[in-house]
């Protein structure tokens, strides 16, 4: 049952000349700024905070501020049912991809795959499956098994031949710290991730991606002003070299500054216990324009998209692979 499914890799440049593919979902971050009027401004005015930021940050040997600048890619990852022969891909999983370019000693250097991290059967579990379960109900539940069958198609993935062809080392994603949770700051402190604050409990992404295979850790890089939750395999402080930290940082500090300024693009730094607050009023705006409300409902038609395309075509399939999978 392991080799049921294929998987297949299509990457396109995310700069200011980006255009989402048909099938992209038009929530992602990179999908949601190449979209209107203001799309090349957009474009242009994120990828110049990613680069300030990467060079504030990787500042040794680099007096003027202008040594790296970063390329990204978008990696879409397509899913075949194989023994089905359907011929109809699906698009699982869509992540970003940094190389670091060296100006000074013209040279690429491998960066971090994974950053931002988009899945329509997320779509559907978060906002079709999770809703309808607790629709009408007096306190709210989680499904049997929730998120069983997407954390093994990604450890299906991260495991595949496909993967290991194309990435040399584990994804690591970074998200938003949750805003019903409580973080505490610790004496832990890292020359790039800055410092460590712990949550007082679990939260549900968090048990969602455990079964992901993903480890999580929260910190605060300098000059930041909030923490960010860090997804990972293996350990994320030894494996990954701080330029490739570094690249993950920049560019998804620029992507939560833009769409969670109440958070990230706020005004007063995270203190010693910090509670994310989504009404916070005290924040900037960076010139970048997105439509937030558009963002959310979109959700919901991503998710209801992979039950019709997915899930309800496949039901039986997908339930006996994921009860026989073994990682």
């Amino acid at each position: 049952m392991n080799n049921d499914f294929t998987f297949s890799i299509k990457s396109i440049g995310f700069d200011e000349n980006y255009h989402p593919a048909d099938n992209t979902r038009a929530t992602t971050n990179f999908a949601n700024l190449a979209r209107g009027s203001s799309r090349q401004e957009n474009l242009r005015n994120a990828l110049t905070m990613i680069d300030n930021r990467f060079n504030a940050l990787a500042h040794w040997d680099n007096p003027k501020g202008d040594r790296y600048s970063l390329e990204l890619e978008i990696i879409s990852v397509e899913m075949d049912l194989a023994r089905e022969g359907n011929g109809d891909p699906f698009p699982a999983i869509e992540i970003l991809k940094t190389t670091i370019l060296d100006h000074y000693n013209n040279r690429r250097i491998e960066g971090i795959v994974g950053n931002n991290f988009s899945s329509y059967v997320r779509d559907y579990d978060f906002s079709v499956l999770l809703l309808e379960h607790n629709k009408n109900q007096s306190s709210f539940s989680i499904p049997d098994n929730f998120g069983d069958l997407h954390g093994k198609l990604f450890q299906c993935f991260v495991n595949s031949a496909t993967y290991k062809t194309h990435f040399n080392k584990p994804p690591v994603i970074c998200l938003s710290v949750s805003d019903n949770k409580t973080y505490r700051r610790t004496e832990n402190q890292h020359p790039v991730l800055g410092v460590e604050y712990q949550p007082n409990e679990s939260s549900l992404t968090e048990q969602y991606f455990k079964k992901m295979g993903l480890a999580v850790r929260y910190f605060m890089p300098p000059n930041s002003v909030a923490p960010f939750a860090f997804y990972f395999f293996g350990d994320l402080l030894v494996d990954y070299t701080n330029l490739e930290l570094i690249s993950t940082i920049s560019t998804m500090e620029t992507f939560q500054k833009i769409y969670r300024p109440e958070i990230y693009n706020a005004n007063a730094v995270a203190g010693a216990f910090y509670k994310p607050n989504l009404k916070n009023q005290d924040y900037s705006l960076t010139k970048v324009v997105y439509d937030r409300d558009e963002r959310s409902r979109l959700a919901i038609e991503q998710g209801k998209f992979a039950e019709k395309q997915f899930i309800k075509p496949y039901q039986s399939i997908l339930e006996q692979w994921s009860a026989n999978y073994a990682f």
